[in-house]
């Protein structure tokens, strides 16, 4: 009891030293990062024409257990959430299982997302009786033609009755994992949005339906945002998630790989520590921090989100399970107008 006391104390005593040093813009911060996405596998059975892997390839490669071991030992005391995703399909990787045990006996929370076409009953047994607290099932289109679109190789019906069976067995053992079920809005699949929503909303099981923003530039190269949206610093520079690929290769978050930036470092020579503070990523808080971040080439072209310095507060004051679990709520309500706009600004300039 008194050890996991210390340990909720370390973690809230380092989400504190992270806000002071994102309120003062320190380029040089006294903390870890809260999150990380760690990619465990590269390798995957689809081909999505909005995925980087479409422009970037991937080796069939899984990431190396001394690796994923050095991240969270040296993480273990700060990290609280760990979202094992990447470019690659988690359930392809054959040590998922034990790498999701790993962080739960460092008292990390993990995410996994799924394209749904390895879940079946045997390998949702297994997830539902395991430690994962969340899973995001990716179902992108409600009908089996924007499905079939954006989810080459898989076939609607079959993914659709994985997730639907997941659901309805997580329901029935009364399973704590969180269960969202997520689509990402596109040109092929707006229109069905209301739809989408209607369906998910009405199986058992399912705790959250997640509307995302397209975050990639692959359907939509022009995007990106206007140098006033840079009022605000990005708080993946100040908070995490980092990005870690499956060869050990650090980057300040998944877009700055995506949009062929280089690493900031390496695990396979350096500690995260290292990493975090790295002469890059100093360099790259002092430009957000004297708001030209539109200097940095990948922020420049980046598409993803910038949330409100309240918001970014108040995800540094909240344990990181929690506030990944408020994230699509917090959307939802800002893209429905029931919150201010302004507190998430997307890319704007096509």
């Amino acid at each position: 009891m008194a050890s996991r006391y210390n340990e909720r104390t370390m973690r809230a005593w380092n989400r504190a030293k992270l806000l002071w040093g994102y309120l003062r813009r320190h380029a040089k911060l006294n903390a870890l990062p809260v999150e990380y996405i760690v990619e465990t596998t590269a390798k995957c059975n689809l081909y999505c024409p909005m995925c980087p892997r479409e422009t970037h390839p991937q080796p069939k490669e899984d990431m190396r257990a001394e690796i994923f071991d050095r991240l969270v030992s040296e993480a273990g005391r700060s990290a609280e959430h760990m979202m094992l995703i990447g470019l690659g399909e988690p359930f392809l990787d054959p040590k998922i299982f034990e790498r999701i045990e790993y962080c739960a006996r460092h008292r990390i929370s993990t995410l996994l997302s799924t394209n749904g076409t390895l879940l079946d009953e045997k390998m949702a047994d297994r997830i539902l009786g395991g430690p994962l607290e969340s899973i995001t099932l990716s179902f992108d289109g409600a009908t089996k033609q924007s499905f079939e679109f954006y989810r080459k190789g898989a076939r609607f019906e079959k993914v659709r009755d994985n997730f639907v069976r997941f659901c309805r067995m997580k329901r029935d053992r009364r399973a704590r994992i969180q269960v969202v079920v997520q689509m990402v809005r596109m040109e092929g699949n707006a229109g069905e949005v209301e739809d989408f929503m209607r369906f998910w909303r009405a199986v058992p099981g399912v705790d959250q339906v997640r509307i995302k923003e397209d975050e990639t530039n692959l359907m939509r190269p022009g995007a990106g945002h206007d140098p006033a949206d840079w009022k605000h610093p990005c708080h993946y520079l100040w908070r995490g998630p980092m990005y870690v690929k499956h060869n050990g290769d650090v980057y300040p978050c998944c877009q700055s790989y995506m949009l062929d930036g280089k690493p900031v470092g390496t695990l396979a020579s350096q500690s995260i520590g290292d990493i975090w503070n790295s002469d890059e990523m100093q360099r790259m808080r002092r430009l957000h921090a004297q708001r030209r971040a539109g200097e940095i080439d990948v922020c420049s072209r980046c598409c993803v989100t910038i949330p409100h310095p309240l918001l970014v507060a108040g995800s540094l004051v909240f344990h990181g399970r929690t506030v990944r679990r408020a994230v699509p709520l917090i959307e939802r309500l800002t893209y429905l107008s029931r919150l201010p706009l302004r507190l998430l600004k997307p890319a704007s300039r096509r």
